[in-house]
């Protein structure tokens, strides 16, 4: 038993251990497993509110000490929503992920929809990021099927595609001169 549920329980040597008293132990004994499960799932990585809560209950802790434990966490800065899909869509945008599956993904990882579309409008524009991955030799149809799949819209996918047709290869344009 750890100092901090001793305190926290008012136990003292020689104390009588009524009822009163052990149901408070039994409230601090939870409340630390609590804060245990929460720190072994936070030490690997930045967990949603929404996902430190069902990992806190999918480890057998009831639902009003997970929803308590994640408060404090969360007004102690230890787990932040904001911050997690932050860090979360810059890491999804930088592998070439489109604005519709980076939401998805977000959301998927317990993060409201609404800060989820919000956190990707801080994004580099979804347009910028498909003309990243563009390859102007490569295959027109073959890139906008890839990008469709990786979550980019329709609108961005006709962009690329428009200026991938108006646009012929360098070789080719040089070709044309002569």
């Amino acid at each position: 038993m750890s100092d901090g549920v001793v305190v926290r329980a008012g136990l003292s040597v020689g104390m009588k251990l009524e009822r009163p008293v052990l149901r408070t132990l039994r409230r601090e004994l939870h409340r630390a497993e609590a804060l245990s499960v929460a720190g072994r799932a936070l030490a690997h990585r930045d967990l949603s509110r929404r996902r430190l809560a069902a990992r806190l209950e999918q480890a057998g802790v009831a639902s009003k000490t997970a929803h308590m434990t994640v408060e404090g966490l969360d007004e102690a800065g230890l787990v932040d929503d904001v911050r997690v899909a932050s860090a979360r869509a810059a890491r999804l945008s930088e592998r070439g992920w489109g604005d519709a599956a980076i939401i998805a993904r977000l959301e998927g990882e317990g993060i409201e929809a609404g800060l989820a579309s919000e956190t990707v409008r801080t994004l580099p524009s979804e347009r910028e990021r498909a003309q990243a991955l563009v390859d102007p030799q490569g295959d027109v149809r073959r890139t906008v099927q890839m990008l469709g799949r990786r979550g980019f819209s329709p609108e961005t996918l006709e962009d690329v595609a428009g200026a991938l047709d108006a646009e012929p290869p360098a070789e080719l344009r040089y070709a044309e001169q002569d």
